[in-house]
């Protein structure tokens, strides 16, 4: 049950996400957009209370609901930036609005736009380890709670993981390629090629 209701609220998500962005650009009812977009983070407190009352009826603690405390982890640490991203992409693409510039190529800003990817991922990580605490408190049942445990060393694995990659911007960082800064945006490249 909890698995469907993670791919329920991943797909609700989505739903959610084009019906507000359709909402503000093809319809030009940004009111009612930015209201469906508002309601994307009700998606993650249905399935928190759908998790705790599946544990509350006495179900197996499993990786369900490790899954479940690492989807709501993600969304809080990495759902506001997809959505401004996708925002700006579709402010583009159907209001008329500029193209957004992509994240810094080479040098110290990628390494700093991926240290900020990183805090992102770091509060998924905390986020989630406060849930799985919380569950296992619930549980309150050493013996069933180790499943849930495991869960919390995964996110800081991921979260340990993605740290690397990101300190790797910092000690490595890439070189523009010669003649240019590389971090133009296209139509500034096009304008000097002519």
């Amino acid at each position: 049950m909890i698995v469907a209701l993670i791919a329920a609220c991943e797909i609700g998500f989505w739903v959610l996400l084009a019906a507000g962005l359709a909402c503000r650009y093809l319809l030009r009812m940004p009111r009612t957009g930015l209201a469906l977009l508002l309601c994307e983070p009700l998606l993650e407190v249905v399935l928190l209370v759908a998790t705790a009352l599946d544990l509350k009826n006495g179900a197996e603690p499993n990786w369900t609901h490790g899954l479940a405390a690492l989807y709501i982890g993600y969304t809080v640490g990495h759902g506001h930036r997809t959505v401004k991203w996708l925002d700006g992409h579709a402010a583009h693409r159907l209001g008329g609005a500029p193209k957004p510039q992509g994240p810094p190529r080479y040098g110290m800003p990628r390494a700093r736009h991926e240290t900020r990817i990183w805090l992102g991922t770091l509060t998924g990580a905390a986020v989630a380890t406060v849930l799985l605490q919380l569950a296992i408190w619930y549980v309150d049942d050493p013996g069933r709670s180790t499943s849930l445990e495991a869960w919390r060393y995964t996110a800081w694995r991921a979260a340990g993981i993605h740290g690397l990659v990101a300190l790797a911007y910092w000690i490595w960082p890439k070189k523009a390629p010669a003649g240019g800064s590389g971090d133009r945006p296209a139509e500034a490249k096009e304008d000097a090629r002519r």
